[in-house]
């Protein structure tokens, strides 16, 4: 789906990842690098790092997002979906360096492994069932769900892109939240 019959429903930092995928636009990487850089470095510190390994992640992460924009797909996510994802790429990334074991630390223990595999199991199934109760919402509460949660935008700004009014767009949001709670109850 080409960028201009989708543009009602992109957010402004993915309306500024198409220009720089699309025209190398400097202005819109400095929005980008604006919005981005502090909401990354606050997740970074949050995470437990250093002031100075936060910086140099999210440098390493708006790089990223520079020289791959070309990679962005606005059909698939939102841009802060898109960044956020690389942000934690390279977290991980960063932990795994860190935390390499000696080499007498090498061996772990068999249920280690177990416990990881049954996590990482029981993650990717609580992600299928939310993407299966979001498909079984109504499309305007989908819709409205996937701006604020995922497409990081404001009612308000949600108000501004599609003109419905702010009580309809709260109304929408907390009833498909309540919807996907019921659909979602077995997993908690």
């Amino acid at each position: 789906m080409e960028p201009e019959a989708i543009a009602g429903a992109l957010s402004p930092p993915t309306e500024w990842l198409i220009a720089v995928r699309d025209r190398r636009d400097r202005a819109a990487f400095g929005k980008l690098f604006d919005h981005f850089a502090p909401r990354l470095t606050a997740m970074m510190l949050k995470s437990g790092m250093t002031r100075a390994m936060a910086d140099d992640l999210v440098q390493d992460v708006l790089l990223t997002a520079w020289t791959k924009a070309g990679q962005f797909d606005p059909s698939r996510a939102q841009a802060s979906a898109w960044i956020y994802r690389i942000a934690r790429n390279r977290q991980i990334d960063h932990l795994r360096r860190e935390r390499r074991p000696l080499p007498d630390a090498l061996a772990l223990p068999e249920e280690a492994d177990e416990t990881d595999a049954a996590q990482t199991l029981a993650l990717d199934q609580e992600a299928r069932a939310l993407r299966a109760a979001l498909e079984k919402l109504a499309p305007e509460q989908r819709q409205m769900i996937e701006q604020s949660f995922l497409g990081d935008l404001t009612h308000t700004e949600i108000r501004e892109r599609t003109g419905v009014p702010l009580g309809t767009i709260k109304s929408r949001i907390r009833l498909g939240l309540e919807r996907l709670r019921h659909e979602l109850k077995e997993l908690r």
